[in-house]
């Protein structure tokens, strides 16, 4: 007796549904919309490419538009290396010296420094487009929002590096070898922000490229290198006293929130995800007409 009726087009009444069947459906609508959103989707390269320089370009703008704040950068370097002693691991001066007596190693360090940072990172991204395109949109966001988040730290915590402390002994390692390498030292000096040294980016993106390939890669040879990248990563920027170890803790954080809004997104770590993007069938001609 509760049931409503409508007469239809064509003639015969017929019941119109419960409302509480409506309900029903609108919520069915609604976690569709919610799983859809979450659902990872198939990368498109004109997309990407444009996320990739807009990114850039941001990334580059924001970090060369934080104030220098060189008497605060000074002073908040004197304090990490006074803290760093304070614990027993104030070695930077010390390992930055030694290595720099080794002219080879060095110098192929200031390269790699300046190099791989980038080819690197854009490698890997193009192997995940290509061949886990299901884990790329998730695993690609881990890398910007650990960006995202690294700009805060530049503009809360200007920082600089050890190799430009004053009454210290560190070696700016690009300077004394005269090789092309950090854009902070030399003449590229004056084309970015030389106290945006806290998180470092360097230890970030090399730990997302290592833990990514170590994840994904088959070939046990490509999953050894993936370890080692970070770790070799870690032993350049201090060595070319470009970091502290504690900027690459300050990386680490960074990538761990990237991670931890990602997963908290998609429900899983990106690895965890489908490798391939699974297309939905598109529904019958005879079935949208009836």
């Amino acid at each position: 007796m509760g049931d409503t009726t409508v007469r239809t087009l064509n003639g015969p009444e017929a019941a119109a549904p419960p409302k509480g069947d409506e309900k029903g459906r609108q919520t069915a609508a609604e976690g569709t919309l919610w799983q859809r959103l979450r659902q990872p989707r198939r990368p498109r390269i004109w997309i990407e490419l444009a996320l990739i320089g807009v990114s850039y370009w941001l990334y580059s703008l924001v970090r060369n538009a934080v104030p220098e704040q060189k008497a605060e950068a000074m002073r908040n370097a004197d304090w990490i290396w006074r803290a760093e002693h304070a614990i027993g691991l104030g070695f930077e001066e010390a390992f930055n010296r030694a290595v720099n007596s080794v002219t080879w190693l060095i110098v192929g360090m200031n390269y790699y420094y300046a190099t791989l940072h980038f080819i690197v990172t854009i490698g890997v991204l193009v192997w995940l487009y290509r061949r886990h395109p299901g884990r790329y949109a998730a695993t690609r966001t881990v890398l910007f929002l650990t960006t995202g988040v690294a700009l805060v730290g530049f503009y809360l915590f200007p920082l600089a590096p050890p190799r430009l402390m004053e009454g210290q002994n560190f070696i700016d390692t690009v300077l004394v070898h005269h090789t092309w390498g950090s854009m902070a030292s030399g003449d590229l000096k004056h084309m970015t922000n030389q106290y945006a040294a806290m998180p470092s980016m360097h230890i970030g993106w090399s730990l997302w490229c290592g833990l990514t390939i170590f994840a994904l890669a088959k070939a046990p040879w490509a999953k050894i290198l993936g370890a080692l990248y970070p770790v070799a990563t870690l032993v350049v920027i201090i060595a070319t006293a470009n970091h502290f170890w504690m900027d690459a803790v300050g990386g680490i954080l960074c990538l761990m929130f990237g991670f931890a809004v990602v997963s908290a997104w998609y429900g899983s770590l990106p690895f965890n995800l489908p490798r391939l993007v699974q297309t939905p069938p598109r529904p019958l001609l005879g079935a949208l007409r009836t």
